[in-house]
């Protein structure tokens, strides 16, 4: 099984949607294409499985080792998977931890569990024990999931710095912090410690601003759409090609402002509904509280993805 490069996360790694039935099963055939589509995208370094873009909160146990299952065997030979550890207690995430490390996975991504939404900002020792217990329990690097300071659950830097020297199995962040002067200082500070820590940008919304302050890469859920513009537009700012990364911006810019438009919590249920205006998946169901879009909102989806230029079998001709 893959493994990251000095189990340090990097590049471009999407984010996985999950296909469902109607009755809100797993559609494990269409979830095998899905992986298989998103893992043919030549230059991406991961994938990301069980976090947000799975619908992971709606998932139980049983599901989400299944969906590391199916995710091994589809393309767990040729790329390392990132699995996500979606748990608000700290002995209910050792055990998903415990579960990714014997299912093959070659990384964790930890979202802050809720009860810190209550204070925990306060308390650096909630934040510490909690990933202690995670690192505890397996030997997988962490990519430490970064929220908005405004959430309650976001880390103040102070928190991150000591989390990151006290905890070193913590390799990358995914900032979602949503205050361009704290990325900022988020990337100077992680990426030029002795032992650097990646900073992996989710502003998805502003990716190319993000990048150009020299993030290490970037784990999306909007890769499972266009990871191969995601890596166009990478390579194009680590290049330092100005041109280049403003002409793959162009054609970002229409489906971002699609997909996190508001309500935000609609963003996976608006990329899983253009997968099906592009013939790459069968059916946009999504599990409650999730609910449908309207018809007036697909049809603004599939005029972003003509806006685009995107097709069926991606957005590959990047000159187009």
């Amino acid at each position: 099984m893959p493994r990251l490069p000095n189990d340090q996360p990097a590049g471009v790694i999407p984010a996985c949607l999950l296909p469902l039935f109607e009755d809100f099963s797993i559609d494990e055939q269409g979830y095998r294409k899905h992986l298989l589509d998103v893992a043919a995208v030549g230059g991406i370094s991961a994938v990301t499985v069980n976090a947000h873009a799975s619908e992971a909160a709606s998932c139980s146990d049983d599901e989400q080792a299944r969906v590391l299952d199916l995710t091994m065997d589809a393309i767990g030979d040729r790329l390392p998977v990132v699995n996500g550890i979606y748990a608000d207690g700290s002995h209910y995430a050792a055990r998903l931890a415990r579960m990714a490390e014997r299912g093959g996975a070659a990384c964790l991504l930890v979202f802050p569990p809720g009860p810190m939404a209550m204070g925990g900002q306060l308390r650096p020792e909630m934040a510490l024990a909690h990933f202690q217990m995670i690192a505890d329990a397996c030997d997988l690097p962490i990519i430490l999931f970064q929220y908005p300071m405004a959430s309650g659950l976001g880390y103040p830097l102070e928190t991150l710095l000591r989390l990151v020297e006290e905890v070193p199995q913590i390799r990358a962040i995914k900032d979602w912090c949503n205050d361009a002067m704290l990325h900022e200082r988020h990337v100077r500070t992680l990426q030029g410690l002795a032992r650097p820590v990646t900073v992996l940008s989710t502003h998805s919304s502003w990716l190319m601003s993000s990048l150009v302050m020299g993030c290490g890469g970037l784990l999306s859920g909007a890769g499972s759409v266009i990871a191969d513009l995601q890596v166009a537009l990478f390579r194009a700012v680590e290049a330092k090609d100005l041109a280049r990364a403003q002409a793959i911006n162009e054609r970002i810019y229409p489906l971002v402002q699609a997909f996190y438009a508001p309500p935000f919590l609609d963003m996976h249920n608006r990329m899983k509904e253009a997968l099906v205006l592009l013939g790459r998946m069968e059916r946009a169901v999504v599990r409650p509280p999730l609910i449908k879009l309207g018809e007036a909102e697909i049809t603004s989806l599939r005029q972003a993805i003509a806006d685009a230029r995107l097709g069926a079998e991606g957005a590959l001709d990047l000159a187009a």
